[in-house]
């Protein structure tokens, strides 16, 4: 199972650490954060333990109202799961009590400057993708106008190359070689590099280059959303499909599933624009417009005004 330490999200988010400094190799393996509540008032039909524990201003406000022996037993029904960490939002006076506890059960507390909705978006995005479940896929990830393509083939078919054309149009590249996706959700799959190769792009007879390097910041993005998956084969004569509308076909990386096109590769042909012109067309659709239907209707007019 995939974790992160307190440390890492320490350092990650500038995080003060209020007790507990010998706890920070704990880790955390749920990208959700959770605010007790009704657990103050002992309604335990179920807790989140594993867990991070965010008190803001309500959950502050709400134990300095009780007496110290409330406060005691309140504090403990939270502090006995042993949840990974605490965490004290919009840099809150330190509540001494609390301190205790998280002492004396060795539980990390800590506190950030920032308010508790903001900051629970930004560590629940980070853990998402920190933790999400992932595999390598042997590609090239690129980004196409907004839009995250990944190209896959046999070795030595032109993936790099087609990569390289593509950002001399302005593109980006993501990742080449070795695409690690991760799944954010049962819709969306993630792109990204696995940090070895990043900003790398390797090209037959020319050697690795850096394109941030050689042409700046806009040529590379360190993720994105995959939106196609396209496959760059050899050309095969008389297989090409010449229908008005291609019918759309799906590949699957962990249950999640991808748009698929094929597009055969021929002396000439201008694969990086063929590229372009599927990822546009991609955003078309999903805008409820189909060039084909468009066609047919014309069509249609013409043929009823003849």
């Amino acid at each position: 199972m995939k974790s992160i330490t307190i440390e890492n999200i320490v350092r990650r988010f500038s995080l003060e650490v209020l007790s507990g400094e010998d706890q920070l190799h704990r880790t955390i393996t749920k990208a959700q954060t959770h605010r007790p509540g009704l657990e103050f008032i002992d309604y335990f039909d179920f807790f989140p333990m594993e867990h991070v524990q965010v008190l803001g201003h309500n959950e502050i406000n709400y134990l300095r109202t009780l007496s110290d022996s409330e406060r005691k037993t309140r504090m403990g029904n939270i502090v006995k799961y042993n949840p990974p960490c605490i965490i004290v939002t919009d840099h809150q006076e330190k509540p001494e009590h609390l301190t205790q506890y998280c002492k004396e059960e060795q539980i990390p507390l800590l506190r950030t400057r920032e308010s508790t909705h903001e900051f629970i978006a930004k560590l629940e995005a980070y853990m998402r993708k920190t933790l999400a479940p992932e595999i390598a896929v042997h590609g090239v990830c690129v980004n196409v106008s907004g839009m995250g393509i990944l190209l896959r083939g046999k070795s030595g078919v032109g993936k790099s190359e087609t990569a390289h054309t593509l950002i001399g149009r302005g593109h980006r590249l993501v990742a080449d070689d070795i695409v690690v996706l991760k799944k954010l959700s049962p819709q969306t799959l993630l792109g990204t590099h696995n940090e070895t190769n990043k900003e790398f792009l390797a090209l037959r007879s020319v050697g690795l280059l850096n394109v941030v390097r050689l042409y700046g910041r806009k040529a590379f993005q360190d993720e994105t959303r995959i939106a196609l998956d396209i496959e760059l084969t050899k050309w095969k004569e008389n297989s090409l499909n010449n229908e008005l509308e291609i019918e759309t076909k799906f590949k699957e990386y962990m249950d999640v599933r991808i748009p698929h096109i094929q597009i055969q590769l021929q002396p000439g042909r201008d694969v990086a624009g063929l590229i372009e012109a599927a990822a546009n067309n991609w955003y078309l659709q999903q805008q409820g417009y189909s060039a084909a239907e468009e066609f047919m209707k014309r069509l249609e007019s013409d043929l009823s005004n003849q």
